[in-house]
């Protein structure tokens, strides 16, 4: 039997995360990432010849943790179809020691963006901003930040199975409050399109890189993760607690929290610097 990839069976796997549980963020890039192999594909069959050379692909085109994530999709996917002699082995990650200071978004410039916002009065944008940095919450989750939520001061996300807490300061709180009262928004998500619906990650995304010239800062440091990033290293800075860093970012494996506190080289320097051992 020829393994070809129908969209009858994509939609069949589809169902399936959904029957265990997945989250619409990870069933929706799944979708993706599957449909970007079958275009590979072409309408051909999958062989592992086939599935490696498209796994070289990926290691040109994406960076690795990007490839990395596709390639668990589709590795998922083998599983499901009982071709698990196609899966392949993700790319290998020597953990950085150190971020990039051209990816490092810093407070400084997270309020320029801000203002930058606020200055275009977008203020839902603006709003969006010190919510996701503010709690530490994905772009994916904006749906939960509803008005409900906001007048209780905490917010319960679901996710992967797991119900995590996620607390509003009370000078969010007020403002995301003045927000809704403002856009006559009574009940349900906050941050919604003309329409009514959630607003998606794309929007968000490109409405953060319109920011970059009047806020002066690299576009290779604005987009929505980041945020979630230095919530947690402000938050590891004034704590030193990653147990409960992993707790508020919902992460099951301490070890993918500890990427979220890595700092740039220069801090590092600065920090061995005060260690005064040169005499």
């Amino acid at each position: 039997m020829k393994r070809t990839i129908t969209s009858q069976l994509q939609q069949a796997f589809l169902s399936h995360l959904l029957l265990e549980e997945k989250s619409n963020a990870t069933i929706s890039k799944y979708a993706h990432d599957l449909q970007v192999f079958a275009s590979y594909l072409n309408g051909g069959e999958a062989t592992k010849e086939i599935v490696l050379s498209y796994k070289a692909m990926l290691a040109k085109k994406y960076a690795v943790t990007s490839a990395n994530s596709m390639i668990a999709a589709l590795n998922s996917f083998f599983r499901y179809c009982g071709w698990s002699d196609l899966v392949v082995k993700q790319f290998r990650i020597q953990r950085e020691v150190f971020c990039p200071e051209e990816r490092e978004l810093s407070k400084e410039e997270y309020w320029r963006l801000v203002k930058a916002a606020e200055e275009k009065k977008d203020s839902r944008l603006s709003l969006i901003l010190q919510t996701i940095c503010g709690t530490g919450i994905r772009i994916g989750e904006l749906a939960y930040i509803t008005v409900e939520a906001v007048c209780k001061g905490e917010v319960r996300v679901n996710c992967k199975g797991k119900t995590r807490r996620i607390f509003i300061v009370s000078k969010l709180q007020k403002k995301l409050l003045k927000y809704a009262k403002a856009h006559s928004i009574k009940s349900g998500a906050l941050f919604i399109t003309k329409s009514g619906k959630s607003i998606n990650r794309s929007v968000v995304w490109r409405a953060m890189k319109a920011l970059c010239a009047a806020a002066r800062v690299s576009h290779t440091k604005v987009f929505p993760h980041n945020l979630r990033h230095l919530f947690a290293r402000v938050f590891y800075s004034l704590e030193k607690d990653i147990v409960a860093l992993a707790d508020i970012l919902g992460h099951a494996s301490i070890n993918t929290t500890r990427i979220y506190t890595v700092s740039t080289g220069e801090e590092h320097k600065r920090k061995m610097t005060l260690l005064h051992l040169i005499p």
